[in-house]
């Protein structure tokens, strides 16, 4: 056994796909399949269910998998650590985000890489549920989240930023006269919104409510960058948080806020307390101390 076969296993978990996995790893895929083929024979178990396509993974595959994971993590915060002994800080950070964020989550980016320019980043969307469950699963380093219903014990926390909310809309097709909207003023627009369940449309949803309106959104999706298209097109307009950098995409897009307008939880920084925890996850969480999103506006 190898690394390289653990790596091969995980990239096929992430894609689902043989060729797809192998040209992740930049192999062919015989090559892939026969080196998993090979693991398979050295631990005396078979951990891919293969027809003419991948079929997922077996019982012991999973079991195996959360091994792999762990390993590759350790072997990734080994070499992260031997660098962090020579007083640099290099490798690939991982942070998942949620996709609506109550400050421009890349001027965290930005914060992390000035202070390591040997630093680089994989960042993914991802709902609040996902991250905690990656976080759990050694898949990503770090989570910008919101803060309710987090595991104490298992994760550390800190907090960034309340994120307030604003009317994103394009200046050529709507106007308006206010400096502050109340929710009163949004019920007859047409509204495009993140998709139901998502944690930045609960807060919408809590925020209608609470004050007795009902919404009729023209438009829901789970991706931001439909609902800006969405919004520039004049389709309608978009809840969106202030602060968030989306109105600086085109010159026609402005964000007036909305009075008395909150999301249910602070937004955050999250990182899982169970080893293995890379060294770049620690380091990094514990700058983001010294952070701060108002400062970078």
């Amino acid at each position: 056994m190898d690394i390289k076969q653990l790596k091969f296993l995980i990239a096929l978990d992430e894609t689902r796909h043989f060729g797809q996995a192998a040209a992740r790893c930049h192999i062919s895929q015989p090559t892939l399949s026969m080196r998993l083929r090979n693991l398979e024979q050295e631990l005396g178990l078979q951990l891919v269910r293969r027809g003419q396509r991948f079929e997922g993974f077996s019982e012991e595959g999973e079991r195996i998998l959360a091994w792999a994971r762990s390993l590759m993590a350790a072997h990734d915060g080994l070499y992260a650590e031997a660098a962090a002994c020579r007083g640099q800080l290099v490798g690939t950070l991982r942070l998942g985000m949620v996709p609506l964020a109550g400050f421009d989550p890349m001027s965290l980016v930005a914060f992390f890489g000035k202070k390591h320019p040997g630093l680089h980043f994989q960042l993914f969307s991802l709902s609040s549920e996902q991250i905690l469950e990656r976080l759990g699963r050694n898949q990503i380093d770090l989570g910008l989240s919101y803060l309710d219903r987090l595991d104490r014990e298992h994760y550390d926390s800190l907090e960034l930023a309340d994120t307030r909310m604003g009317l994103l809309h394009d200046s050529r097709h709507f106007a308006f006269s206010n400096a502050q909207l109340s929710w009163e003023n949004l019920i007859d627009l047409p509204l495009g919104l993140l998709s139901s369940g998502m944690h930045f449309r609960q807060s919408i949803d809590h925020n209608f409510r609470s004050r007795g309106l009902l919404p009729k959104p023209k438009l829901e999706t789970d991706a931001v960058h439909q609902l800006l298209q969405a919004v520039s097109a004049g389709l309608c307009c978009a809840i969106m948080p202030l602060r968030s950098g989306l109105a600086d995409f085109t010159e026609h897009l402005t964000l007036t806020p909305i009075e008395d307008a909150h999301t249910l939880a602070p937004l955050g920084l999250i990182m899982r307390r169970n080893a293995p925890r890379s060294a770049l996850a620690e380091a990094c969480f514990d700058e983001t101390r010294s952070f701060q999103p108002d400062a970078v506006e």
